[in-house]
Formats: structure tokens, C-alpha cells, sequence
């Protein structure tokens, strides 16, 4: 099996892989980092959503050799270094942006990447671009109220 590394949350990885194995399995079965989610496995949902390389990536449907030499953020690395909730994260538990759960890393990780390219998005900005993240439970009200609130503190 060929053999890969990465950053992962600012952490040197490394690990064998077969070739046919996902970025979400590396993260979720050799990495223990369990916050990356996997709903569907077929690029639909977005709740395995991380940045590789600073970009959002579904990775149920990115090779983890793909990953061989990048950096990955999870969901796990958007907290603060003493472990309390990121400026994002802390924005949707303030904000109601969840309800079960299950979609809120891959929006969170989606977020990031918006907040990164447009500081300042618009309502229709923050529904466009979660196109391919998909909730079942908020409406996505609360979810677009937590990205404009994260997006202000991150500006001020």
C-alpha cells in the first residue's frame, strides 16, 4: 500500500493507504477525527466538507493520495488552540445555526471558505454558495444569520 502525508490541522500525518481509499475514510478511520461526517458518499450532502489547501473540498469524493502533500483543515481544527469554539463555530451555537447536528461541519468548513474569498457576503452570496450543503432540519435561516454574524465579528 503507498504510503502518504499531509498537514492535518497544523499536525504532521502520515499513513498507508489503498488507492481507493477517501479522503473522509483517512480522516474518520486512521485520523480518529470523527467531526468530518459522511451522509451520502456520493458528493450530495456536504456534511464531509474540510479545506484542503485552503479551498472546500467534499471529501467522500476526494482520493486521500489526492491529499498527499496538502493541508487539511477539518472541523476539529476550526477551534481556538484552547479548545474553545472558532469565531464560525461559536457564531452558530450563538445564532441556532443547528439543530441535530449532522450537516454543521461541512457548513462550518463550507463558511470558512466563503468568509476567506468575500469578508462580507450577501444573504442571496451565503444561500448560493451553500448549494451543496444540504440541512434537513433548520430551513437554513439561522445557518445564513450565523455566517453574516461570523462574518461581522470577523471583520470588526
Amino acid at each position: 500500500m503507498p504510503s502518504i502525508s499531509m498537514t492535518v490541522n497544523g499536525k504532521s500525518v502520515s499513513g498507508q493507504v489503498e488507492g481507493r481509499t477517501l479522503l473522509s475514510q483517512f480522516l474518520r478511520e486512521s485520523l480518529r477525527l470523527t467531526g468530518t461526517h459522511v451522509g451520502c458518499d456520493t458528493s450530495q450532502c456536504g456534511a464531509c466538507v474540510v479545506l484542503v489547501n485552503g479551498d472546500s473540498v467534499k471529501s467522500c469524493t476526494m482520493l486521500a493520495a489526492s491529499a498527499d502533500g496538502a493541508s487539511v483543515t477539518t472541523i476539529e481544527g476550526m477551534a481556538n488552540p484552547d479548545g474553545s469554539l472558532g469565531v464560525i463555530q461559536q457564531a452558530f451555537q450563538d445564532n441556532h445555526g443547528l439543530q441535530c447536528g449532522f450537516c454543521t461541519p461541512g457548513m462550518v468548513m463550507s463558511a470558512a471558505d466563503l468568509l476567506k474569498k468575500n469578508p462580507n457576503p450577501s444573504e442571496h452570496q451565503i444561500r448560493e454558495w451553500l448549494e451543496g450543503n444540504i440541512c434537513r432540519c433548520t430551513g437554513y435561516h439561522n445557518i445564513v444569520k450565523s455566517i453574516q454574524a461570523a462574518a461581522a465579528q470577523m471583520r470588526a
